[in-house]
């Protein structure tokens, strides 16, 4: 018989940049008790993203922030939303060049991510916020 369960969690970001929420995610799946499922991980907002990403080099969070910085910089003139600060229209952007969501499969009661994979909410915007990430595992 297929179970489920959903809860929230709130994540206090420092700031641009990626917080590692593998920890606490792992914690609730473990705690939940199925073997076999998928774990749907979702932020609610528009200027945050997730990410499964390199896990043990911080130099590949550094690297992607500075191509994302290039590729979407703050205060670019082609931007009429502003009404946030000279942040807010790039934090939009990279939050829809990246993901809202992610599927991760539980195998074996183990999320199933690679031995350097890591999940990261990815704040884009430059001061600290408070973030909600939504779990919800269904499995047996």
């Amino acid at each position: 018989m297929l179970r489920q369960d959903t809860t929230v969690l709130e994540i206090r970001t420092p700031g641009r940049g990626m917080t590692d929420i593998t920890g606490e995610v792992r914690d609730w799946v473990a705690a939940r008790g199925l073997r076999q499922g998928l774990l749907t991980v979702f932020v609610r907002h528009t200027s945050a993203s997730l990410l499964v990403q390199e896990n043990a080099d911080p130099q590949v969070q550094r690297d992607l922030e500075h191509f994302f910085s290039r590729l979407v910089p703050d205060g670019d003139p082609m931007f009429r939303h502003r009404d946030e600060g000279p942040d807010d229209m790039p934090a939009h952007v990279r939050a829809a060049l990246t993901q809202t969501h992610l599927g991760i499969p539980l195998v074996e009661g183990r999320l199933a991510l690679g031995t350097w994979q890591g999940i990261y909410l990815w704040e884009h915007r430059s001061r600290p916020h408070r973030r909600e990430v939504v779990l919800h595992l269904i499995g047996a």
